[in-house]
């Protein structure tokens, strides 16, 4: 019954005695079909897709959502939720219970997501299964942008020189504004909006790019110098958004320079140094060197720190850049010294420019820390997730102090990327997924932070995750149809990296065999079951089933078998008529064809190519060998003429098989009487005789 096509069957029940006459009552029975939670909800679609602005105020609708369900009563109410486990975990979005009308709950930033993914559930309000039934939707929102980023410029603060010969179109600085709004309102534009009074510039509106406007003199710049010696220019970047947001750049210098120092200073030594923390006062670190191609004081280079050197460590002879230690130091107090170092030439303004040199401070130790135990032996399960705790080794140190915290790690070995220590706690955990067939056993060294050394000795538990594998992805062989019973054709073989019983393959058969096949369940080997027939069934097609002997969850491979049945010589010619009575004119002429004798051999090839003889000499016919045409080749000297021939078909097998059929001629003029020579004829046969035998 179905309730939701059914709710009411209504029937007549007729009850009838026994009696002369027979009397009779009828009663008319409701049957009330009653309801069970049997359907899912479903949704009208299985995505719904949205889009929205992102000055949307919280409480706009987004979309609605609809699902239904046909059962009955609160089997058929429908309820809506946003999965917070798989989707919006934030709470941008809330989707009303009952209508199911998706509204927005916070609100949006385009810049921080552009697209949001919802899974919204539908439950129906049955008790069984215990929660209802449920489905799911899946929502995509699309962020509409709105121009609400003005465009923000790279620095602050733009400082850069151009020499007094400067040519028109010269490139002297590119500011670069950018707006985190998308499509058009991305689009920015640049201008000059004061601090160029006499025209001595120009901004690529496109790409910021400041270039000279004008021819610069030296000798009008020279005196143009006493008065003012730089720029100041204010430049607006301004997005294509209506209306569009614009910011202002206040600092823009640009500085003239009458003796040309055009190069700026270039550090030529590596950024990195190192020094152990042992090490006396004085002691050089480093040597900071940079190159400037200018000449004369232009090209004349000192050097400065200016940050990372709080606490005094170091003194950098400003001329040589001889950096040397000012103080002892202590790994232990600090490991790292960032300094900020600045090559200055002597040119007017200076040009420079700044490295982060940075100064690793190498640890002294002399006390070997000892673990508890050399060598430590655990197993673990393979195909657990990463993060599965192993061991826990610990080691002691007995210095004081810093030196005595000790940190572990996993020296770099066959396999060890698959683990992780905790730095501290000396705990081994896995890093990912282990698999015995891969790697057995893992022998992993572990040490603290200096020298000493623990072996931890690892066996991977198998677990029934490969499948058996064929050597081939298909078997083809071919035999012959003559094969005794229980004779062996192939032999498959799969291979099972698991090990134990997880490891040991059975082998089946199963689709197409006809019963003409059977596998040996151990060995893989194939045998015959029955007598093969080319003739009735050239060519078996089946799957070999390979399955491990796994006690839970066992697992399996199919390939495809396929025997092609060749032929032998085993069926004789047979002759489509047999006997043949053929009527010859007596005036018919020589050389002319009486009679042909048809034979078919359903063998193949040379097996069942026919040729025609003639049993006995014969001068009045003669018959071809291919195509069984009888010529006659003497005139015959009666109308009352008559004659038998014997003809046999052979076929051209190794062991060629005969048939013989039986051609009688005679005129027009002569009535043939055909009859046999005895009224009854007896013989005996051997029970279980071939067939076959005469």
């Amino acid at each position: 019954l179905d309730c939701e096509e059914v709710q009411v069957l209504q029937f007549e029940v007729r009850a009838v005695d026994a009696g002369e006459p027979p009397l009779c009552g009828n009663a008319t029975v409701q049957l009330f079909v009653l309801d069970e939670n049997d359907n899912a909800p479903a949704f009208s679609r299985g995505e719904y897709r949205a889009r929205l602005r992102e000055d949307a105020p919280p409480g706009t609708a987004v979309c609605r959502l609809r699902a239904t369900d046909p059962d009955l009563g609160a089997n058929g109410e429908v309820r809506y939720a946003i999965n917070r486990r798989q989707s919006d975990p934030d709470g941008y979005f809330a989707v009303e219970e009952r209508s199911g009308v998706l509204r927005l709950r916070r609100p949006l930033d385009r810049e921080a997501r552009a697209l949001h993914r919802l899974v919204v559930e539908a439950r129906d309000g049955g008790s069984q299964p215990e929660g209802g039934l449920s489905a799911q939707a899946f929502v995509r929102i699309e962020i509409e942008d709105i121009n609400d980023n003005q465009p923000v410029f790279e620095q602050d603060i733009y400082v850069t020189s151009i020499s007094s010969h400067t040519q028109p179109g010269t490139e002297v600085i590119n500011v670069v504004a950018t707006d985190r709004d998308s499509g058009i309102f991305e689009v920015v534009s640049y201008k000059i909006c004061s601090g160029d009074p006499h025209g001595k510039f120009f901004i690529d509106p496109q790409f910021g790019i400041i270039r000279t406007k004008k021819l610069l003199d030296h000798e009008a710049q020279t005196v143009f110098a006493e008065k003012q010696q730089e720029y100041t220019l204010h430049i607006a970047a301004e997005d294509c958004g209506s209306p569009p947001l614009t910011s202002l750049l206040m600092n823009l210098k640009i500085r003239f320079l009458l003796n040309i120092n055009d190069n700026s200073p270039s550090f030529v030594s590596s950024p990195l140094s190192y020094v152990m923390e042992d090490v006396e006062v004085g002691f050089l670190v480093h040597h900071i060197i940079a190159k400037d191609p200018d000449e004369g004081r232009n090209g004349q280079v000192t050097y400065h720190i200016l940050s990372g050197n709080e606490n005094k460590a170091f003194v950098l002879d400003k001329i040589t850049g001889l950096l040397t230690t000012a103080q002892f130091l202590d790994r232990e107090v600090q490991e790292r010294y960032s300094l900020t170092v600045i090559a200055l030439d002597d040119g007017s303004p200076a040009l420079s420019a700044t490295q982060v040199l940075t100064i690793t401070v190498l640890d002294v130790n002399d006390e070997t820390p000892v673990f508890l135990k050399q060598l430590y032996e655990t197993a673990v399960h393979e195909n657990r997730d990463p993060g599965e705790f192993i061991i826990r080794v610990e080691a002691v140190d007995r210095d004081a102090g810093l030196n005595s915290l000790l940190q572990y790690e996993i020296l770099p070995g066959a396999g060890y990327e698959k683990f992780k220590m905790n730095l501290d706690s000396g705990e081994l955990l896995t890093a990912a997924s282990l698999d015995r067939e891969t790697q057995e056993v893992f022998t992993i060294k572990g040490s603290p932070s200096r020298s000493s050394t623990a072996q931890l000795h690892l066996t991977v538990l198998d677990e029934n995750d490969h499948s058996p594998l064929f050597a081939k992805t298909q078997y083809q062989i071919s035999v012959t149809e003559d094969l005794e019973e229980g004779s062996a054709i192939l032999d498959l073989s799969a291979s099972d990296e698991d090990a134990g019983l997880n490891g040991e393959v059975m082998y089946s058969l199963i689709d197409g065999t006809y019963g003409a096949f059977a596998i040996d369940s151990v060995t893989g080997s194939i045998i015959t079951t029955k007598a093969l027939d080319r003739e009735t069934k050239s060519q078996y097609t089946f799957r070999a089933v390979a399955s491990d002997c796994s006690t839970h969850f066992p697992r399996s491979t199919t390939v495809r078998v396929v025997v092609h049945v060749d032929d032998v010589n085993d069926n004789d010619p047979v002759f489509l008529q047999n006997p043949i009575r053929v009527f010859v004119p007596a005036e018919t002429a020589v050389n002319e064809t009486v009679a042909t004798v048809r034979a078919e051999d359903v063998d193949l090839g040379s097996n069942g190519a026919i040729v025609f003889n003639l049993m006995m000499a014969e001068t009045v016919f003669q018959i071809d060998v291919k195509t069984g045409d009888i010529i006659l080749r003497e005139p015959l000297d009666s109308k009352d003429f008559s004659t038998q021939l014997l003809v046999t078909a052979s076929d051209q097998g190794i062991a060629p098989r005969t048939a013989t059929a039986v051609v009688i001629f005679f005129t027009e003029e002569q009535e043939e009487v055909i009859s046999f020579s005895h009224s009854l004829y007896e013989a005996s046969v051997p029970e279980n005789s071939a067939a076959g035998r005469h």
